[in-house]
């Protein structure tokens, strides 16, 4: 079975189990591996007839089942690729008259890759991304884009290798017309123009705002339309800086998980790179996660490597004092506890589990209101 089958798959079991938000965007995500026109009609038609009707969708399930098993007879070639889309060795830059120096960063960014890039602001995570993208020159180091392309100019490799700022500029006229404009500057016109639009302003559910204009779009919104206009651009890597700094946090799993599954199309897999401080949200969808301190980096698979010897660490809100927690934990051996921003961190020896620490707590009767193992989160780096 192949990779778009088992999309295909995923996507019925999505359904079937009612899941019907997601079980839609990731069928967009399958017509648009597809890049048939007369497919994106089809959808878009049955887009329009579920959008009238959102309330009662269960009575579409048999048409989108059918239009799955429809999509099951189209072959789709896969992009097998295995050259790294970014590599950066040893870049490091330094300002402020020298006083802020970032570096020594080594980065290799693949096809299907979505990097978490974390750290508390001032720490140098913006001044990484436009480095990234191009934007700024760095005073050591090796950058190598590999994006399958001769570029005879900066703007041809931008086009490509696209950065979205936390604040992105304010448009004019409708999001339906600002997108079709966009595709048109890259090449893509007539009815292809239309319906690529369309799949897009789907996608990432702009479908009810398609006519809305800028003052009308909350925040969220206005960065599912930079997504959406970011794609049409059809990019290789795409760096976003704090993409969910202005959203709730349903919005934010959405556009994370959303970014994961575009990131792994089979027809056009690319690279992403995304700075936050929601830091398990990120973590739950980065396959590898890169925390500055000062501009200096820490690679979270070395991190975890020298933590799984040595700590676990639990960050926990109790309704116990703070003697009651003492006296409760006399069984194992510490190394510390803090109390951090209305938390406590406890750290003790990796030979006790977080189910070990969990088991003495409760058998003390100790009221937990919330705790989470970040032995193997970047959490713990910010205590």
């Amino acid at each position: 079975m192949n990779a778009f089958q088992n999309k295909l798959n995923t996507t019925e079991l999505h359904l079937k189990n009612q899941d019907y938000s997601i079980a839609f965007r990731r069928l967009t995500d399958c017509v648009l591996d597809t890049k048939n026109q007369d497919l994106y009609k089809e959808f878009i038609d049955l887009n329009e007839k579920i959008e009238s009707n959102k309330q009662k969708i269960e009575e579409h399930t048999t048409k989108i089942f059918d239009f799955i098993q429809k999509l099951r007879s189209v072959e789709i070639q896969e992009k097998t690729n295995l050259e790294p889309l970014l590599e950066a060795e040893d870049i490091q830059k330094s300002y402020g008259g020298g006083k802020f120096q970032l570096g020594k960063i080594n980065m290799t960014i693949h096809a299907g890759d979505v990097w978490g890039l974390v750290g508390e602001n001032g720490n140098g995570k913006t001044t990484l991304l436009r480095i990234l993208a191009n934007e700024l020159t760095y005073d050591s180091g090796i950058i190598h884009y590999n994006l399958q392309d001769d570029f005879s100019s900066t703007y041809e490799l931008n086009t490509k290798l696209t950065y979205v700022p936390q604040r992105t500029p304010t448009w004019y006229g409708s999001l339906k017309s600002n997108l079709k404009y966009t595709a048109s500057q890259y090449g893509i016109f007539g009815e292809e123009n239309e319906l690529l639009t369309q799949m897009y302003i789907i996608r990432f559910g702009l479908w009810n705002y398609r006519n809305h204009r800028w003052s009308e779009l909350s925040s969220g919104y206005k960065m599912r339309f930079e997504l959406a206009r970011t794609f049409l651009r059809n990019p290789k890597i795409l760096l976003l800086d704090e993409p969910l700094a202005n959203l709730d946090i349903l919005a934010q799993q959405t556009i994370l998980e959303d970014l994961k599954s575009l990131s792994e199309s089979i027809s056009n897999p690319l690279g992403i790179i995304l700075s936050s401080q929601q830091l398990f949200e990120v973590e739950k969808v980065s396959d590898k996660v890169l925390f500055l301190k000062k501009g200096k980096p820490t690679h979270l698979a070395s991190a975890n490597e020298e933590v799984q010897q040595a700590q676990t660490i639990l960050e926990m809100d109790i309704h116990n004092s703070r003697e009651e927690l003492n006296q409760a934990l006399k069984g194992i051996p510490l190394e510390s506890i803090q109390y951090n921003g209305g938390m406590y961190i406890i750290k003790t020896s990796s030979e006790f589990s977080f189910n070990d620490v969990l088991k003495q707590l409760l058998q003390h009767s100790i009221q937990i209101k919330y705790v989470r193992d970040i032995s193997k989160s970047t959490r713990r780096l910010f205590v």
